[in-house]
């Protein structure tokens, strides 16, 4: 069944005012999502880098991002590399500041990396406009970039496109990086293709684990967890205590404490998103409630649009 699309226009791209400008009226043209009603929900905004090509536009999305941002994606030796890592600083600070009310400005967000190298958002310590347990994670591929935000919840998102191909054989890169449990179970699949994709499905899920704790790869590789597709809870995690040795830095921090949601987007791409659970941790639950997932895909001061509930979405887990 084919559900109408919900699009928000809104206020045509103007120049950008000078630095040490509020700009709030170019601001407040990004309209302000439904707030997130519990830890448990997360909103996500994603955009297609092919779909924005007006060099006005992406001038001015350049304008957004700090010095170091900019000089980063100057780096890139590719022209679409230059463009997808803007316009991914873009859709992050543009992001962030809906969640503000717009009150704080895109230019105006200031970062800092954990020792993992996650970034996380520096609050200045006089802020009094928004409330500061905002998290945030950012995937990208080629075709796509998405921006999950989570309130009072650690988040980690992954996108994978469906039909991306690898140059080297499935299990060889599955023995290489998954535990026995998960080399087993794609053993057992002898449809190549549909072996593809619970790899996958598999590596989407595990990366956005990882993002969620923020450790990288380093501080939790991906054979040191399994990843439980079909339990009566939902997608587990379980530790591989043969790998594990809680006595190194990290392992400790690999735990079930984390809920998952699965879907495809744009019939074109898997999307995992890993979040925080206390409730698992204090035992307060035997039976999770699901994520609460909304969806939009934007292009930033030109429209949003509700996916959630349309064909572009499809919860799979």
């Amino acid at each position: 069944m084919n559900h109408r699309l919900l699009r928000c226009r809104v206020m045509p791209l103007q120049p950008p005012p000078p630095l040490g400008v509020s700009g709030g009226r170019l601001f407040a043209s990004l309209p302000s999502p439904p707030p997130i009603q519990s830890r448990r929900e997360v909103h996500v905004w994603y955009l297609c880098p092919d779909e924005l090509n007006d060099q006005s536009q992406l001038n001015m999305y350049e304008e957004l991002l700090s010095p170091v941002e900019k000089e980063y994606a100057a780096s890139m030796k590719v022209a679409a590399l230059r463009k997808d890592a803007m316009l991914s600083r873009a859709l992050l600070r543009t992001t962030l500041s809906r969640y503000t009310d717009c009150k704080i400005d895109p230019r105006s967000f200031e970062f800092k990396k954990n020792e993992f190298g996650k970034p996380e958002i520096l609050w200045p310590p006089d802020n009094s406009i928004v409330e500061r347990p905002l998290y945030f994670n950012i995937s990208h591929t080629t075709s796509l970039i998405a921006c999950g935000i989570a309130m009072h919840a650690h988040i980690g998102i992954d996108i994978e496109e469906k039909k991306r191909n690898t140059t080297k054989n499935i299990l060889s890169l599955a023995r290489r990086y998954f535990t026995p449990s998960e080399v087993d179970y794609l053993i057992a699949i002898s449809d190549s293709d549909v072996q593809r994709k619970e790899f996958l499905k598999l590596w989407t899920l595990k990366e956005a684990y990882v993002k969620a704790l923020g450790l990288g790869f380093s501080g939790a590789p991906f054979n040191t967890f399994s990843i439980m597709l079909e339990t009566s809870k939902g997608i587990r995690i379980s530790k591989v205590s043969k790998v594990c040795d809680d006595s190194i830095s990290g392992f400790d921090h690999l735990s079930d404490n984390w809920q998952f949601t699965f879907a495809e987007l744009n019939s074109s791409h898997y999307m995992s998103v890993c979040i925080e659970d206390d409730s698992r941790k204090q035992g307060l639950e035997n039976t999770p409630v699901p994520v609460g997932l909304k969806v939009w895909k934007t292009r930033p001061f030109v429209e949003d649009t509700l996916v959630s509930g349309t064909d572009a979405l499809k919860l799979i887990a």
